[in-house]
């Protein structure tokens, strides 16, 4: 009787262990449900490993005064898997207008200040003259290739002349003066504006977008463009690659998973 008394006790000691384990394994790999918010985060942010071949960037910024006159500057890189070294390639943008100097900027534009610090995307257009004309653009471009795009073969990739780190790069004509420097990890294009016309500022730098334009006299045309050029490789994995990767997850199996 007491042999049969100590099998029962054991054998509710083992049941009740058994029951604590399942209990936690239970909780452990008990479905989360997550929130359409942080899909929404997640959703088109990563793509497969070698999927990018080539990336670029194309910047443009140009002011056109009354008077016909143009300055401004675009730059370009382009990385790819032959790229050695990633680098902006810079070229100035001169144009002359039908002569005469346009009059002088009487408006005032104040404040502004945090513009350099925001973070993410901002374009900001502050006009304190008549008739002008602004845009601030962005485009991103997404295709699929088998190959890369080809390197322009002008050193390397690129038109213009590489703009190394600590280095600015001006130009000047009748409309005011350019210049393209390489920034806090990124590049800035600004202008500024003969007679008092204005200013615009536009950079890529620490993950962030900045197009700015301050109009203060009359009559000009003002463009900010950056452009992300994005190429995939629609040459996607075998279906042997594929069955061999479902081959390993299977193999799992008899291993308890």
């Amino acid at each position: 009787m007491l042999r049969e008394q100590q099998m029962k006790t054991s054998y509710w000691v083992v049941a009740a262990c058994l029951a604590a384990n399942t209990s936690g394994f239970a909780d452990e790999f008990r479905p989360i449900e997550i929130k359409d918010q942080e899909l929404a985060e997640l959703r088109g942010r990563y793509v497969m490993p070698g999927r990018v071949i080539s990336f670029g960037v194309v910047m443009s910024s140009t002011w056109r005064n009354a008077s016909g006159d143009l300055i401004g500057a675009s730059t370009s890189m382009q990385l790819q898997a032959a790229t050695v070294k990633p680098e902006f390639y810079v070229s100035t943008i001169k144009q002359s207008g039908h002569g005469g100097s346009p009059r002088s900027g009487s408006g005032n534009v104040t404040g502004g200040a945090a513009l350099s610090t925001s973070r993410g995307i901002t374009q900001v257009t502050r006009a304190a003259g008549d008739g002008n004309s602004a845009n601030n653009n962005i485009a991103i471009n997404v295709k699929e290739a088998s190959t890369a795009p080809a390197l322009v073969p002008s050193q390397g990739q690129g038109q213009g002349q590489a703009l190394i780190a600590g280095q600015t790069i001006t130009g000047s004509n009748a409309a005011g003066s350019v210049a393209v420097s390489a920034t806090s990890g990124g590049v800035q294009m600004a202008i500024t504006a003969n007679n008092n016309q204005g200013s615009s500022l536009q950079q890529v730098a620490q993950g962030g977008l900045l197009q700015n334009t301050r109009l203060l006299g009359s009559s000009n045309v003002v463009d900010n463009m950056t452009q992300l050029n994005v190429v995939l490789n629609n040459n996607g994995p075998s279906a042997s690659v594929l069955d061999c990767n479902l081959n390993q997850l299977a193999a799992l199996r008899t291993m308890g998973y």
